[in-house]
């Protein structure tokens, strides 16, 4: 499974989730996924039944082998937009959907930096859902907007080739078990 944690039309990071499911290796599926549709997480409306978005992203996750994050980066820190749909995700009946799921993330910036700030700060938050992240590799697509076109589409051939190669490790490793 892809999530992609950004809302924006021309997304990079979900412009580079659709990469990745154009790249990923044979026998290889990612089914992605956003963020849309899934409201400020509220204690109150999770009594009156989960969103439509939120039982969906949950179904999804409890369907895949692995999950990939793809992550903006905020104010040098994770999205929170982003962090709400994983907080809802995990919330409830998704109380232990993420435990002892394979995870990775990877994201795109305009900045120079990539996303490096985002996917550490990530991390105690994987650890507190209990995942078991995939530190194989890392990838940061820094300066964006010279990678993508005005849609988000990833059009920079150097980024297309780490991008197949971070999938198919993950992949691998999640079929090995080693993740």
């Amino acid at each position: 499974m892809g999530l992609s944690g950004s809302l924006r039309r021309g997304s990079f990071n979900t412009g580079l989730m659709r990469a990745a499911v154009e790249e990923a290796p044979e026998g290889v599926g990612i089914d992605a996924h956003t963020v849309h549709g899934v409201p400020l997480y509220d204690a109150d409306l999770e009594a009156e039944g989960d969103p439509q978005a939120v039982t969906a992203l949950r179904a999804a996750l409890k369907a895949c082998d692995g999950l990939i994050l793809f992550t903006p980066e905020y104010n040098n820190s994770l999205p929170g937009v982003f962090k709400n749909a994983i907080d809802w995700m995990s919330s409830g009946p998704g109380a232990d959907l993420f435990a002892g799921k394979p995870v990775t993330l990877l994201g795109a910036s305009p900045m120079g930096f990539g996303t490096i700030l985002s996917q550490n700060a990530w991390l105690p938050v994987l650890r507190a859902l209990g995942t078991r992240p995939w530190n194989g590799q890392r990838l940061m697509v820094s300066k964006a907007p010279g990678k993508f076109d005005e849609a988000g589409n990833l059009t920079d051939g150097k980024t297309r080739e780490r991008l197949a190669g971070f999938v198919a490790g993950f992949a691998e490793a999640v079929r090995a078990g080693t993740v």
